[in-house]
């Protein structure tokens, strides 16, 4: 089963930028790309991830897993952001030990979304 890292690459991180100049999301990306994605994680990049005041962000989801989002990064951690990115995929439900997960994966997180089939067997709220 793949793991999907989407990386928002229209993050703006609060910069004003000049016409042409390369957002720090797609830096995050660019960066990531060039380390290279751990075996099983697919990279790829999404214009919007809603977290625009946040800095950079970034999902980890898979089909049957939590999924996660995690914001406040830059493209100097796009090797903590593998190193989770890993973590994630040997995870056979998305969820990794606190202790095992990177510090910005430990701090920076912005969402924990539960698995689609999850919310859709779930019973309604009570009214």
């Amino acid at each position: 089963m793949t793991v999907t890292l989407h990386v928002c690459i229209t993050c703006r991180a609060g910069q004003e930028l000049q016409e042409g100049e390369t957002t720090p999301g797609s830096r995050l990306h660019a960066a990531i790309v060039g380390l290279g994605a751990p075996e099983g994680v697919k990279v790829v990049p999404v214009e919007c991830l809603s977290a625009c005041s946040q800095g950079c962000s970034v999902a980890l989801s898979a089909p049957g897993r939590w999924s996660y989002v995690y914001g406040r990064l830059s493209d100097a951690h796009a090797g903590d952001v593998i190193a989770g990115a890993a973590a994630y995929a040997a995870a056979p439900d998305g969820i990794v030990p606190w202790r095992r997960r990177p510090e910005i994966f430990r701090k920076q997180s912005l969402a924990r979304i539960p698995p689609i089939a999850s919310l859709i067997s779930a019973p309604e709220a009570a009214e």
